[in-house]
């Protein structure tokens, strides 16, 4: 593959997930939720049955300091509650809310719509390949945004 091929691949690739986000993003504040997509990156750590804040600061890649003031803006409009830690009597359990869940599940519900549109654009098969494919190449573990 040339340089040319590569920028222009590397290119779409980038276009692409830039604008799944922004479309999942409109789709959650158009179904009646203010956020931002850090909120979304922090709720696919969160929904896998909690975490603290050091956790969380790992899975977004981000200091623990600016995990904590993510959390706090997420407490303050009602996504996410602190609980005592059931192990560590220190540190304190991050979860979802009802509200965080309902947030979580307006998302899907966008995510969704984009790639019913992706699919009616290049069939479902290709989409299913497309899936296959990028889950070859996509690196494992969190998914996390480029600050």
């Amino acid at each position: 593959m040339q340089n040319s091929d590569a920028l222009s691949l590397t290119a779409a690739l980038l276009a692409a997930a830039g604008e799944l986000t922004r479309r999942i993003n409109e789709g959650v504040v158009a179904r009646g939720f203010e956020g931002r997509p850090a909120y979304g990156f922090a709720f696919t750590r969160l929904a896998r049955g909690g975490a603290t804040v050091t956790e969380l600061a790992a899975h977004l890649g981000v200091t623990k300091q600016a995990a904590s003031q993510l959390v706090d803006e997420l407490v303050r409009k009602g996504y996410v509650e602190r609980r005592a830690h059931p192990v560590d009597a220190r540190a304190r359990l991050l979860e979802l809310t009802e509200r965080g869940r309902a947030c979580t599940r307006a998302a899907e519900e966008a995510a969704a719509e984009v790639v019913a549109e992706w699919s009616a654009l290049l069939g479902e098969r290709e989409v299913r390949v497309l899936r296959e494919q990028l889950g070859r190449i996509a690196p494992h573990g969190p998914v996390r945004p480029t600050w």
